[in-house]
């Protein structure tokens, strides 16, 4: 039986991180084709090989480089159906607005905004040359809630994140390009697990309104976006898409 995502080509951005591996397992095993693009040379590597694609070493936030990595994707696969701008950081200087630097500021807004208008600006052609195609872009649940455990340029950047992929997902309705936010909860990854071994306290402060009183795994993740990846989802877009165990709906949480 063929996967939902049956010869379709996919560029996957951070996947060698924890969501985007995990979403580049999946998708191949959904049938697609994949482009793995990350900063490092090792992590692509790695991910190309366990999932029968390709990989491809990219900064996000350098025009040229995103263009090249689509084109790549072409060149290899004939075409290109679907973008999963998944790339992002979430460095330790990034806190309160009290604390929180320009330098930090602009680089979090750099890498986890302005690389998602890069990748929808030159991705989006190659989709209608196609007829259409899915984008999901890594947006978060920040992005609907405020915390007061802040990190003020991260959670602003996924607003932005969201606001832009509303604003394509009606614009390019019609022309058959669907875009969808894909807002997580937090996710047990490598990152989350170190941010919070040095922090219990914030973890726990976090931990506690997650109603189903876990953190997702990455998989679970995937699982959405390749959801929204394929033609299951054909008539969802503009969607602020949260996948984050209830913590949106929650006043109080169960003992």
């Amino acid at each position: 039986m063929p996967g939902r995502l049956d010869g379709k080509v996919a560029v996957i951005t951070g996947a060698a991180g924890g969501i985007g591996r995990a979403s580049a397992v999946r998708f191949a095993a959904e049938g697609a084709h994949v482009v793995a693009a990350d900063l490092t040379a090792e992590g692509v590597t790695e991910v190309a090989e366990a999932v029968g694609g390709i990989g491809v070493v990219v900064d996000v936030t350098d025009a040229d480089q995103v263009q090249a990595m689509y084109q790549r994707a072409v060149d290899e696969f004939g075409g290109l159906d679907i973008c999963f701008n998944n790339a992002g950081i979430s460095p330790p200087d990034d806190d309160s607005i009290l604390t929180t630097g320009a330098d930090a500021w602009a680089r979090v807004q750099s890498v986890n905004l302005t690389s998602v208008y890069l990748c929808c600006k030159y991705g989006i052609p190659h989709l209608l040359t196609r007829g259409g195609g899915s984008i999901i872009n890594t947006a978060s649940f920040v992005a609907v809630l405020g915390s007061a455990t802040s990190q003020i340029s991260y959670t602003a950047s996924k607003g932005g994140v969201l606001a832009m992929s509303r604003e394509l997902g009606v614009q390019f309705a019609r022309e058959g390009v669907r875009v969808n936010a894909l807002c997580p909860g937090p996710v047990d990854t490598p990152l989350l697990r170190e941010l919070f071994a040095k922090d219990p306290e914030r973890a726990a402060r976090r931990l506690v309104h997650v109603p189903m009183g876990r953190f997702a795994k990455p998989e679970e993740i995937a699982a959405a976006a390749a959801f929204l990846a394929s033609d299951d989802a054909s008539f969802i877009t503009a969607s602020t898409f949260l996948v984050d165990g209830g913590i949106h709906g929650a006043y109080v949480t169960p003992l």
